[in-house]
């Protein structure tokens, strides 16, 4: 769906000649002209006089030379470099046509006598054949004998095609020159001749092969022109036919049949084609037409062709007037640059066209632009509005028919009327179609036909023209007014405009001229912010505006796919690119499609992404087919067109720009557009809860309200997962908004569940009863009972959801058979009844249960489904209700799944089956090698001895001391207690211990300090040494609640502030590392202070993060002691901004760690303080508040002391490293600042056993 247009237009008036030129040979490399006329050759700065008239002439750049055949028989090389002529040979019978081969290795010559001689390129004859021959060639047709043309099938045609006459032969057309002419083969390998044969007096082709051997006779065309040319890609050979009813371009294949065709937009008696060319990649046909009318000033035009989806185009028509001066005498393509076609004319003025490809497309990028791209079709306009559909070329969603055929169209590059259109017609006409209406623009009377060349339709200011001035190397932009009447302004422009582009954002129109200038509208230079000029080193066939790092840019590609933005290079292998919104989209010649977002990314970014190393998985590169190129992007969406090398169009979502639209879609709080996108696109629908958090649970109303559908609301709960996809799955390119769902307090699953339930049950119970039952369903614990509970309510009642279908339902998202076992634990046998009847259970296996169940007491039927259910906690509960004569069932339980704890709690204190469960756990305790607790456990329900003994047994003296004294035993039994406790080095302290009451007559203050002290155990010990049970009552016991207290305060107080420095660290280290980023695109470390910072900042210099500290002030010098501490100070400071920032919060994290995992001793000691004294709520409490910060700080440990701090002190090297960059990070190694303490994680002792099993 690409359009030609015309980029810049040369030319030459200085030429000077006698006679009329006849034909020209073009010299790429140095862009010179030879012109050959009736009295004479022109070769550049040198003119020569030929006798006799040249029929041909031809550029022989590997010989310095230039070949000239003449009509009466000579061929003459002239020697550029010697400036000699030399006549190479001679023809009697004379020449008609010379014709070099593509690799200029032949020369084909065809004489007056009808034959061709080829010769090599240093003129020895090769052979001479005759042209005109009986013979079809070697390709003749083979007949297999299958019986005569009247026996045969011929197909639909009918018996009527065996009695059909043979065409009868019609002479050549009147106005044929009856020369011959010889096209080759982009190989060299054939060639083909088109000559008036001499019997017939009718056209025919031959096809020959390099060693002028025929091939090939073309069939009976009647109607045949003289025009011949074959295409370079070696398919077909062009000609032309005359039907009795239109003009025809015809196809030939080498075998001589016809192969397809198209008709010229001309009647049958209205113009004759002169010639046809086909330029040097086989993309564009060239046919060069004059008007059939009386008189000697026929008006002269040529028209470029292209193809696509086998239908041609008319892409552009060049008319010459009927002034004989201007018409073409010759006309050529550059044998090397494709789209360049040379003209001269015969007032010898020399003109070279060149044309880009270009697509031509709406600029909106508001919900209004309908994506529109027109393609030029001759006189008419095909439009297709992609936004609404996707049809491939050549059908279109609509028509605009003009009077003659256009040469260029554009779209208005103003808000909400980006779909208004105007055309520049071939006869200078302007066409403006906008809402339902056309309006013609009369070109002003001072404006020649060719003279406009750009055309842009911008805001309500009016429209751009670029066009030439006659007599002046230079162009005008013209400036039209609202009206379109007449002209508004001009300003002129020094040089050649070959492009024009609008940014709709800011309003800025950048020209570019063709030596690669950049003007802006008020023709400025194009400046950056550093007040240098910038030249696109290229000329480029496509430029647009974006805006890059918050500097406006000039994006261009060149024909030859290399990108520029500005004077850099970004990328070489571009085949095509769009700019849409914040993003740049670009197809690869590796058929790849990237999609960038320019707010994120410096020029060096972009080279870096699109490098041939790219990350081949990253989200904004995706695989395409082969040669495919950008047609348009739907704004407000998230299609992107693409269109394959044979026509075809292709719709794809470019993830990166799927995302982006749903960002948009979801900070908008449009949550229908960006679900249905999701749900089609396949995108994790998690994505609407993670993208923020705080939005979502802030808006579930209106979430619920515009998603307006059951199904999508249970298809959203179906897919909620804990991860966090913003993370994972989509990572935002710029900044997350998202935060960690387990930060608000609980899961994220359940947070949105509940949240989602909760609403719902406000708005309506009803409406959303499937939902509410999902909802229960999809937490992380499933609420199974909730829910069938409700699908119980709901029999007997008329609402819009039965209890059958919600039933049906729920056995949708959960196994019947744990359905099953979940309603039989709502100990509700008419639901466990229902839930039965819908599973495919024997109704012989479950209905004698049951009713087994129904004849138990209440509390030992709920018991027994429990423990059928292996819900042994609740049987538990329900068992010790049914009553003292259960309590061996309930002990056998407790032993069985070792419940003591859960029991415990179930009795008090006080009670008989306290202290049997309490020596049941003991005996258990000492069989897992936990003696101590066992002794505490026994020596509170009363039975001191058998503590005692476990005391002894886990070598636990003060406490074993303690028993003994508060049993009490005697003194000399104390003696040996001491000494079968201890011995060696600790039996003089034990005896003295045991001697305490001769040594010391008042304790209470030893005691007292003790307490105060935390020494739990041995101040218990003294107490029961000294008989001070009183102590206990008024000191111990509330000591050790507050204890309690301030150790739970002091938890608290540790896990916020560890989970406020672990955020901030994580805050610095991303902007560090993008600072990093910003620093090597600008080639690495270039201050003095650079060296100065830590290996686990990526950070260079202060300017480049915006710290508060200034150059000057980041040196540290170390000339004073004075500076060493201020600077080591400066270090470690917690201030946000400071350069060594996330080292202080590094060390800070350290001490934090330390002090925690050394207080599992102290923890411990008052955990079995506060257990003996029955206060197990508090202790249990404290075992677990002490329980979640460990774990919370060893899952943090990884993510804190990550393996880049190790790897960031390896040399960074790669194909996309600088010898800055590596510098860099050699100087970054560097110990400037002692910090390899904060770089290694401190060592946590978990074989330090604290918690107490008896406590949940």
């Amino acid at each position: 769906m690409r359009n030609l247009s015309l980029l810049q237009r040369f030319k030459c008036v200085d030429l000077s000649f006698p006679g009329s030129p006849q034909c020209f040979t073009i010299r790429s490399e140095t862009g010179t002209v030879g012109i050959v006329s009736g009295l004479g050759c022109l070769i550049p700065n040198r003119y020569t006089l030929i006798y006799g008239v040249v029929v041909a002439i031809q550029d022989l750049p590997d010989q310095e030379s230039v070949c000239v055949a003449t009509g009466s028989g000579d061929v003459i090389l002239y020697n550029l470099s010697t400036s000699q002529l030399e006549c190479v040979g001679s023809v009697e019978s004379g020449l008609t046509g010379m014709t070099w081969s593509p690799d200029q290795e032949l020369v084909t010559l065809t004489t007056g006598q009808e034959t061709i001689i080829m010769m090599t390129k240093d003129f020895e004859p090769i052979t001479e054949v005759e042209i005109n021959q009986d013979d079809f060639g070697e390709d003749k047709f083979i007949t297999v004998g299958w019986g005569k043309k009247e026996t045969q099938f011929h197909g639909s045609e009918g018996k009527q095609a065996a009695q059909r006459k043979a065409a009868v032969m019609q002479p050549a057309l009147p106005w044929d020159d009856r020369k011959p002419r010889i096209t080759w083969r982009g190989d060299g390998q054939f060639f083909a001749v088109s000559v008036v044969c001499p019997q017939t007096g009718a056209r025919k082709v031959r096809i020959w092969n390099r060693e002028c051997v025929l091939q090939a006779t073309s069939e009976v065309v009647n109607g045949l022109g003289q025009p011949l040319c074959w295409k370079p890609s070696g398919s077909l050979i062009t000609s032309t036919q005359r039907h009795p009813n239109k003009h025809s371009v015809v196809f030939m294949e080498k075998n001589g049949l016809l192969h397809g065709d198209f008709t010229l937009p001309f009647g049958k008696e209205q113009v004759k084609v002169k010639e046809l060319l086909w330029n040097s990649d086989s993309t564009v046909l060239a046919v060069w037409m004059e008007d059939l009318k009386d008189g000697s000033s026929n008006d002269q035009c040529f028209q470029l062709w292209t193809v696509g989806n086998y239908h041609w185009y008319l892409k552009q028509s060049v008319h010459f007037g009927s002034e004989p001066l201007r018409a073409p005498a010759c006309v050529c393509w550059d044998p090397e640059k494709p789209l360049r076609l040379h003209l001269l004319t015969r007032g010898w003025a020399s003109y070279t066209y060149d044309w880009g490809w270009s697509t031509e497309r709406s600029h909106g990028t508001d919900c209004h632009d309908n994506a529109n791209v027109a393609v030029i079709d001759g006189d008419k306009i095909l439009v297709t509005t992609f936004r609404q559909c996707v049809i491939p070329p050549p059908m279109c969603a609509f028509e605009l028919q003009l009077p003659v055929p256009v040469n260029l169209v554009t779209f208005r590059s103003q808000a909400q009327r980006t779909n208004e259109l105007a055309a520049l017609t071939a006869d200078g006409h302007i066409y403006v179609y906008g809402q339902g209406e056309s309006r013609n623009l009369k070109r002003d009377s001072n404006i020649t036909l060719f003279r406009i060349s750009h055309l842009h339709f911008l805001y309500s200011g009016g429209g751009v023209e670029n066009g030439g001035v006659p007599g002046v190397s230079g162009f005008k932009c013209l400036f039209f007014l609202n009206s379109w009447s007449f002209l508004r302004s001009d300003v002129p422009v020094d040089g050649f405009v070959i492009s024009l582009c609008h940014s709709l954002r800011n309003g800025t129109v950048a020209l570019q001229l063709d030596d690669g200038q950049i003007r802006k509208l008020s023709l400025t230079e194009w400046k950056d912010s550093t007040g240098n000029t910038i030249n696109l080193p290229r000329p480029c066939v496509q430029t647009a505006l974006c805006t890059l790092s918050g500097e406006e840019h000039l994006i261009g590609l060149t024909e030859r796919s290399h990108l520029y933005i500005g004077d850099s290079l970004v990328a070489s292998n571009i085949s095509s690119f769009v700019v849409y919104d914040d993003f740049l989209l670009l197809t690869t010649h590796s058929h790849m499609c990237h999609c960038l977002n320019l707010s994120t990314l410096s020029i060096k970014g972009l080279q870096s992404a699109l490098s041939s190393d790219a990350n081949q998985n990253d989200e904004t590169v995706r695989k395409v087919e082969r040669g495919s190129r950008i047609v348009s992007v739907v704004p407000q969406d998230t299609r992107l067109i693409l269109q394959m090398p044979r026509g075809n169009l292709e719709t794809i979502h470019h993830q990166a720009l799927v995302l982006a639209q749903l960002r948009k879609w979801l900070d908008s709080l449009r949550f229908k557009d960006a679900f249905e996108c999701m749900r089609k696109l396949r995108i994790n629908l998690n994505l609407i809860y993670d993208h923020n958090p705080t939005v979502f649970l802030a808006n579930i109303e209106m979430f619920l309200k515009k998603i307006d559908s059951i199904n999508y609301i249970n298809l959203f709960l179906t897919e909620l997962k804990e991860e966090d996809t913003t993370t994972t799955m989509y990572p935002c390119p710029s900044h997350s908004v998202s935060s960690s769902a387990s930060g608000k307090g609980g899961k994220k699953v359940d947070i949105i569940c509940d949240a989602l339930r909760s609403t719902m049950e406000t708005l309506d119970p009803q409406k959303y009863c499937l939902c509410i039952l999902t909802s229960h369903v999809r937490k992380t614990t499933p609420e199974l009972e909730i829910a069938l509970q409700k699908v119980h309510e709901l029999r007997g009642e008329s609402r819009s959801v039965s209890a059958e279908e919600a039933l049906k339902y729920l056995l949708f998202l959960v196994n019947v058979n744990e359905l099953y076992e979940h309603s039989l634990g709502t100990y509700d046998f008419d639901l466990v009844l229902m839930v039965a009847e819908k599973s495919q259970k024997d109704p012989k296996e479950y209905l004698p249960f049951l009713n087994m169940l129904k004849t138990l007491e209440p509390n030992y039927q709920r018991y027994t489904i429990d423990k059928h259910l292996k819900r042994y906690r609740k049987a538990l509960h329900h068992l010790s209700e049914c009553g003292e004569e259960h309590f061996t069932e309930l002990l056998n339980l407790v032993k069985d799944q070792r419940l003591y704890s859960d029991a415990l709690e179930l009795y008090s204190s006080n009670s008989e089956q306290y202290k049997t469960l309490s020596v049941a756990y003991a005996e258990h305790l000492v069989e897992q090698q936990q003696a101590e607790q066992a002794g505490l456990l026994l020596w509170r329900c009363g039975e001191n001895a058998r503590a005692l003994q476990a005391f002894v047994s886990c070598t636990s003296w003060r406490n074993a001391l303690a028993v003994a004294t508060h049993i009490p035993l005697p003194p000399e039994q104390l003696t040996l207690l001491a000494r079968d406790l201890a011995g060696g080095e600790f039996y003089c302290c034990l005896l003295c211990h045991v001697l305490m009451p001769v040594c010391c007559q008042d304790c209470e203050e030893a005691i007292s300090a003790l307490i105060q002290g935390a020494a739990w155990e041995e101040a218990l010990r003294l107490i029961y040494l000294y008989n001070r049970q009183d102590i206990i009552e008024t000191d111990l016991k509330s000591a050790l609640l507050d204890a309690h207290s301030n150790q739970t305060s002091f938890l608290e107080s540790q896990k916020a502030l560890f989970i406020r420095h672990k955020n901030r660290l994580t805050v610095v280290r991303e902007l560090k590392a993008k600072a990093r980023l910003e620093l090597f695109d600008e080639d690495g470390p270039d201050c003095a202070d650079a060296e100065l910072y830590s290996e686990a900042s990526s950070v260079m210099t202060g300017s480049h993060l915006g710290s508060k500290y200034s150059r000057s002030n980041s040196r540290i010098s170390s000339r004073s002691s004075k500076n060493r501490r201020k600077a080591e100070g400066k270090k470690q400071s917690l201030k946000e901004g400071s350069p060594f920032e996330d080292i202080a919060l590094l060390n800070t994290l350290t001490q934090i760690i330390i002090i925690v995992d050394k207080m599992r001793e102290e923890v411990h000691s008052l955990l079995k303080a506060l257990v003996l004294f029955q206060f197990d709520r508090a202790a249990s409490s404290l075992q677990r508040d002490y329980g979640e910060l460990l774990q919370l700080v060893e899952t943090a440990l990884p993510e804190i002391w990550t393996d880049n701090l190790q790897q960031g002190q390896t040399p960074l090297t790669g194909p996309n490293s600088t010898a800055n960059s590596i510098m860099a990070s050699f100087q970054q190694q560097r110990p400037a600042v002692p910090q390899n303490e904060a770089l290694t994680a401190p060592k946590m002792r978990i074989a330090v056993k604290w918690k107490l099993s008896i406590l949940k």
